[in-house]
């Protein structure tokens, strides 16, 4: 069993922009029947992670049906931080408004048998963050747990450096710290860690942040780059250390399929070619935790 990111992006050509496609808009349809059609059995539902689209009941109908129309399984979800309605927003409506916009995906989620809604957190620049942070966290908690899901906060690095001060990469804060923090806070039973095998090779080698949380890993987003930007390649495209990383999680509480969190891209021969390379090297990875485990 393989998950795939809904928001893999084929037809590159119908997006306006690198953002609306990042963003995985539009009838998820084509999408669903191709990662079926490749062999995947699981989705990391991935579309609208970026943006303030809330789900109404029409559109959880549709894709309730295409997920049984092509034998699909959401295993967990990226949830939106919001660009107006922002999560832990320091101007308290707007944070108000991210509260609602989050158990929006946690009611996708629940509704469609996932267990974790993957969140963006980025290093703290201030304490008052902190607390913003904090108050969603306490909001979002009863109802969380209520429904049976978990947040899994996402391995990231600060890339407001990168896009506004021309900060190398290599030298851009990542949020471990923060995460430990979160964690020190707040029980397994409601968050938990997503990792991003992609953003904890963005500059240097981060991967030695998932060690200290093995226990709470709840979601994978699998990818590697070549270290310079975040480029959702296949598996084994570059040098990541793709044994290491199935030992740690072979180790870990992760207990799910393997899911990948790649992106076609016009390095890729076409749409067809890398869903079966996904679909080989997620394989291949799958084989060497499951080696390790036992």
């Amino acid at each position: 069993m393989l998950s795939m990111a809904t928001d893999y992006s084929p037809n590159i050509h119908r997006f306006e922009s690198m953002a609306d496609m990042r963003a995985g808009i539009g009838n998820p349809k084509p999408f669903l029947k191709a990662i079926a059609d490749a062999g995947f059995s699981h989705v990391h539902w991935c579309h609208h992670w970026s943006g303030d689209f809330v789900y109404g009941e029409s559109e959880m109908l549709y894709i309730g049906r295409l997920l049984e129309e092509y034998n699909l399984i959401v295993a967990d979800l990226h949830g939106s931080e919001g660009r107006e309605k922002f999560w832990y927003s320091p101007q308290e409506y707007a944070r108000q408004a991210g509260v609602e916009l989050v158990k929006n995906r946690i009611d996708f989620c629940a509704r469609f048998g996932g267990d974790a809604v993957v969140m963006h957190a980025y290093p703290m620049k201030a304490e008052s963050e902190w607390d913003s942070l904090r108050r969603t966290l306490d909001d979002l908690m009863p109802y969380a747990l209520d429904r049976g899901v978990k947040i899994a906060v996402e391995n990231l690095i600060d890339f407001r450096g990168v896009r506004f001060d021309n900060m190398p990469i290599e030298t851009c804060d990542d949020n471990w710290p923060l995460i430990h923090r979160i964690f020190d806070h707040y029980p397994a039973e409601f968050v938990g860690l997503c990792y991003d095998s992609g953003h904890a090779n963005l500059g240097r080698d981060r991967s030695a942040g998932l060690v200290p949380f093995l226990d709470r890993l709840l979601v994978l987003h699998l990818h590697g780059n070549d270290g310079t930007n975040d480029q959702h390649r296949n598996m084994f495209v570059n040098d990541l250390d793709w044994e290491n990383l199935a030992k740690m999680i072979a180790q870990s509480a992760y207990t799910k399929p393997i899911s990948l969190e790649v992106m076609v891209s016009e390095l890729d021969e076409n749409e067809d070619a890398f869903l079966a390379t996904a679909f080989e090297t997620g394989n291949r990875f799958s084989a060497m935790v499951e080696a390790y485990r036992n």
